[in-house]
C-alpha cells in the first residue's frame, strides 16, 4: 500500500483490510472512510467487494429495460427538494387516464421491456381502491412486472384509506404489485426528513413498509438521495439502517445512491446552488459498497451523473447500470436530463471491460 499516507489514509487502509477480510464495519469505521483521500484505493476495494457479493460470479454488468410511469404529479407533501410535484389546481396537474398508461406499457413492451416502474405524487383522493383497480387492469391486459409505489406513497394510501399498513400492502400485492421501489428514502434520519420532507413518512415508517413487503415475499430496492442538508455521519446512519433491515428480512435486491439535483427547487433557494461533484459521488458510492455487506447489487446513477461518471461508477463498486429509462420525469424536472438507449448502455459496459447482461428486478438474467 502507499507509504506516503496521511493519518486518515492509514486508518482507512486498516478499515479497508478489515472489509476485505470479510468483517463488518462499524458506523465509526464507515464514517472514517469519508476522511480518506485515496479515492483510487476506495474504488479498488469496492470493486473487489462488488465481485465477491454478487450472486453470479461472472464478468457481467447488468441493466434493465423498463419505463418510469408517473401516474400523477399531484402531491400534498410539498417536499423542498422536488421540482416535479404540482398542487391539484395547477394548470399542468394531472392524473393519467388508464388508456394513457396502457399505451405507455405497450410502447415499452415493443422495445423489449418486461417491467414498469410506476410512481407518483401523494394525491389526497387516490385511495386503495384506485390502486387495486389500476394494478388489476394492468395485469389483466399485460404480462409485465409491476415495480411500483414507494414507501411514502404506500403510507399515504394507508392513511387516507384508513386501513392498516399491512392490509394496504397485502391488497396491493393481491391486485398485482410485484415489487416496491426504494424511492422516498432520501436520508433515513428524522432530523433530515423534518427539514426536507416533513409531511412524508418518517424513517421507521419507511422501513416498516419494506419489512412487511419482504415478509410477504415481495422484493424491494433501497435508495439514498444525498448531498443536501445531511452530515457525513448521517449518510452512514442511513446505510446502517438499511443494513440492519436487510439482516432481518433480506429483501433488498439493490441499493441506488444519487446526489440531490438542486435545479429549480425550494431547497436550492434555502441552501444555495449546491452541487455534488463526481468525485464525491464516486466516493460515497464506494463507501456504500464497502459498508453494505449484505445487499448484493449497487446501481450506477447515470441518470443524475451522466454517462461518463455513470461508467466510472463500475470501478467504484457498482455492478449494475440501472434502467434504459425509456421515460423519466422527476429528475428531469429538476433540470438534469440524460438519456441512454440499450445500445449506448451496452457500449458503456463493454468499453469498461465487462459483459453487458439484461436482467429482471430480482437480478435474474433475462
Amino acid at each position: 500500500m502507499n507509504t506516503h499516507t496521511t493519518a486518515s489514509d492509514s486508518q482507512a487502509e486498516a478499515i479497508l483490510k478489515k472489509a476485505l477480510d470479510g468483517h463488518r464495519l462499524s458506523r465509526d469505521e464507515g464514517a472514517a472512510l469519508f476522511e480518506a483521500n485515496d479515492l483510487t484505493l476506495l474504488g479498488n476495494v469496492a470493486t473487489r467487494l462488488a465481485r465477491q457479493r454478487r450472486k453470479n460470479a461472472d464478468n457481467a454488468v447488468t441493466y434493465i429495460i423498463d419505463r418510469n410511469i408517473n401516474y400523477t404529479n399531484v402531491c400534498v407533501t410539498d417536499c423542498s427538494f422536488c421540482a416535479f410535484y404540482r398542487k391539484e389546481d395547477a394548470a399542468d396537474a394531472y392524473v393519467l387516464p388508464f388508456e394513457t398508461i396502457a399505451q405507455k406499457i405497450e410502447e415499452i413492451l415493443q422495445h423489449g421491456g418486461r417491467q414498469i416502474l410506476m410512481q407518483g405524487g401523494h394525491h389526497k383522493d387516490l385511495k386503495i381502491e384506485y390502486f387495486e383497480d389500476l394494478l388489476s387492469r394492468i395485469k389483466e391486459r399485460f404480462d409485465i412486472h409491476i415495480h411500483a409505489l414507494s414507501p411514502p406513497e404506500i403510507v399515504h394510501t394507508s392513511k387516507i384509506s384508513k386501513i392498516p399498513l399491512k392490509e394496504t400492502i397485502e391488497r396491493l400485492q393481491k391486485a398485482g404489485l410485484d415489487s416496491i421501489p426504494g424511492g422516498g428514502a432520501e436520508i433515513l434520519v428524522d432530523r433530515v426528513r423534518r427539514i426536507i420532507s416533513p409531511k412524508k413518512c418518517n424513517t421507521d415508517q419507511w422501513l416498516e413498509v419494506m419489512d412487511i413487503a419482504h415478509r410477504l415475499g415481495m422484493p424491494t430496492t433501497a435508495t439514498m438521495m444525498f448531498g443536501h442538508v445531511e452530515t457525513l455521519a448521517e449518510r452512514i446512519e442511513h446505510l446502517d439502517r438499511l443494513r440492519e433491515q436487510q439482516d432481518k428480512t433480506g429483501g433488498f435486491t439493490a441499493f441506488i445512491p444519487w446526489p440531490f439535483q438542486a435545479g429549480d427547487t425550494d431547497l436550492r433557494k434555502e441552501i444555495g446552488p449546491k452541487k455534488t461533484s463526481g468525485w464525491e459521488y464516486l466516493k460515497t458510492l464506494a463507501i456504500s459498497r464497502i459498508y453494505l455487506d449484505n445487499i448484493p447489487n449497487i446501481q450506477s446513477s447515470w441518470v443524475t451523473q451522466g454517462p461518463k461518471v455513470g461508467q466510472m461508477a463500475l470501478y467504484f463498486g457498482a455492478n449494475d447500470m440501472g434502467s434504459t429509462m425509456f421515460e423519466e420525469n422527476v429528475v428531469s424536472a429538476a433540470g438534469t436530463v440524460y438519456h441512454l438507449d440499450e445500445e449506448a448502455i451496452r457500449r458503456l459496459i463493454t468499453d469498461s471491460g465487462y459483459t453487458p447482461q439484461r436482467r429482471t428486478m430480482r437480478y435474474e438474467y433475462a
